[in-house]
């Protein structure tokens, strides 16, 4: 708000050094939403949800994202603080509260956050028993550590998943690739506005230089 009240009083009353202070400050303006734009294209250029045959959602993989984002949604520390928030926020209750068959289940367009966090992974071949409720069959033809972290406990589900931090960390990125198209979108005015504002202050610098010239010039006569 000060920064725009300069640029507008600056460009109105012709005071150059007002004019400065908004274009360094409209620079640094630039600069930083390019470096955030920059890096969060470049950490949400990886990773997507993985098709599964038959079914209608998609299952997320840890480690198909970028480094940056693994680190630091996958900490310990980090995701305890998370984990805590979507049991809190009860993500899963929607899944919970369906009366759905298995045809019905599969056929779910399920958010990432629902696929890793409130199922087991489908290489765990469990049986649905409807909701978040999943039978472990006697012999598991899978390594996935992820069957083994799976509870029936609402409070518990698949949160020590490593497929529910993968579903975390694609819900982030799709939000980051929002952001980022946004930030585009606004940077691009900005510098429009930065633009006019370089001509507000070649337009003040050369009204100062006029008038100076002019002052010389009367003094010269006098």
């Amino acid at each position: 708000m000060a920064v725009s009240l300069a640029g507008l009083v600056g460009a109105c009353c012709r005071v150059t050094w007002l004019l400065w202070v908004y274009l360094l400050a409209m620079f640094a303006l630039i600069v930083a939403l390019l470096g955030f734009t920059a890096f969060a294209f470049a950490v949400t250029n990886r990773g997507a949800g993985e098709a599964v045959s038959g079914r209608g959602y998609r299952e997320y993989r840890l480690g198909d994202y970028s480094t940056w984002l693994r680190r630091h949604v996958g900490s310990s520390k980090n995701w305890d603080k998370i984990r805590s928030c979507l049991a809190g926020a009860d993500v899963c209750r929607s899944l919970q509260d369906r009366n759905e068959t298995w045809a019905q289940f599969v056929a779910d367009d399920l958010s990432p956050v629902q696929s890793g966090c409130c199922k087991p992974p489908t290489s765990c071949n469990f049986t649905y028993g409807g909701g978040t409720r999943w039978g472990k069959t006697a012999r598991l033809s899978s390594a996935d550590p992820d069957c083994d972290e799976w509870s029936n406990d609402a409070d518990e589900v698949c949160y020590g998943c490593r497929s529910c931090k993968a579903g975390v960390v694609a819900a982030l990125k799709r939000d980051w690739k929002r952001v980022a198209i946004v930030n585009v979108v606004f940077l691009a005015f900005i510098v429009v506005v930065y633009s006019v504002g370089c001509c507000a202050f070649k337009n003040s610098r050369r009204d100062s230089v006029h008038r100076r010239s002019g002052g010389w010039k009367q003094a010269g006569y006098a």
